[in-house]
């Protein structure tokens, strides 16, 4: 009998992401003689006098320094933990754009003070951590909506050197008069490429029918195929690129096909960290048994995951919160 062949085809979406800036002017005296810049009412600042015509600033007192800290501690804290919990794409996009968001404007707020003289040093390492960190994340913004980036370990991993250099500057900062510094409280793991083995099932059901179903995957990353029967899932299976796998015992019924391609399994979440992709047939496949007085017939079907001449299927690509898991 003929074998059925299909086609796949892929979507990549691409989100850009631009960071604010913004900037404090500091007002100058005039005229020739010294004078003192300041704050009416005080408010913790310590004036400094300036030199004639001289350009002066004033420095915040350590208490209020640490007002000025602790006020935008949290939301920075909260940020970068809600996007290290992010389950799915897009709740990944959103969390990773808050976090860009929050830590541009601590940045853009801490740069307009002037510290205390013995932490100088300390604040304005923080403030460049805190500038490149979230300029990162105005990068991965843009990897996240290519699907370059698919979990939020492969965005921790991806800013990893700069959530390093931001906690290091946090902690000396914090050490150095007790501040209110300390914002990363996620570890960013190491790069990965985690793989299963062919033909590993990660979801299996009863296997009792007489039908098969080959999966031809002559792509180039890896996929994960998975099979439902109505609403219910019947199998999930792994498929390593360039390779195939028959699976046996496929009983009698309507069947829908999802994949998904990509890059680094992580098998807690059950889903590829980068570079993914996810499609369904939009063909429903029928198992058939035909029972005759002198034949039992059934269908085997042969589904491809690339692109081949003559495929008679076609692919649509899935919204990520709408794949089965």
């Amino acid at each position: 009998m003929a074998t059925p062949r299909l086609i796949s085809s892929f979507l990549a979406l691409v989100t850009l992401t631009s960071v604010g800036a913004c900037s404090s002017g500091a007002l100058s005296p005039t005229g020739g003689e010294p004078r003192v810049t300041g704050v009416a009412g005080g408010n913790g600042i310590v004036p400094q006098a300036g030199t004639g015509g001289g350009q002066t600033s004033a420095a915040l007192t350590p208490e209020a320094y640490k007002s000025e800290l602790e006020s935008r501690h949290k939301p920075m804290a909260d940020a970068i933990t809600a996007l290290a919990g992010a389950r799915g794409v897009k709740a990944l996009d959103q969390r990773v754009g808050r976090a860009e968001e929050e830590l541009s404007g601590a940045a853009d707020a801490l740069s307009a003070l002037t510290p205390p003289e013995a932490v100088r040093a300390q604040h304005e390492t923080y403030v460049t951590s805190l500038r490149d960190v979230a300029t990162g994340l105005g990068d991965t913004s843009g990897k996240v909506g290519a699907r370059d980036l698919c979990t939020s370990s492969a965005v921790l991993a991806d800013l990893g050197d700069k959530l390093n250099a931001l906690d290091q500057a946090g902690k000396a900062l914090q050490s150095a008069g007790d501040y209110p510094a300390d914002v990363v409280s996620v570890k960013a793991g190491e790069r990965q490429t985690r793989r299963l083995r062919n033909g590993t099932f990660i979801r299996k059901s009863t296997l009792n029918g007489r039908s098969s179903l080959e999966i031809d995957n002559g792509g180039s990353s890896d996929a994960v195929v998975t099979v439902l029967k109505g609403g219910s899932k019947v199998l999930t299976v792994y498929v390593r690129k360039k390779a195939k796998y028959k699976i046996r015992g496929v009983r009698d019924g309507n069947y829908k096909i999802y994949f998904t391609h990509g890059v680094d399994w992580d098998g807690k979440n059950k889903t590829f960290t980068r570079d993914c992709s996810f499609e369904r047939f939009e063909k429903t496949v029928k198992f058939r048994t035909t029972y005759t007085a002198t034949q039992i017939l059934w269908h085997d079907w042969r589904i491809t995951l690339h692109s081949i001449s003559g495929g008679n299927a076609r692919t649509a690509p899935v919204d990520p919160d709408d794949f089965p898991e």
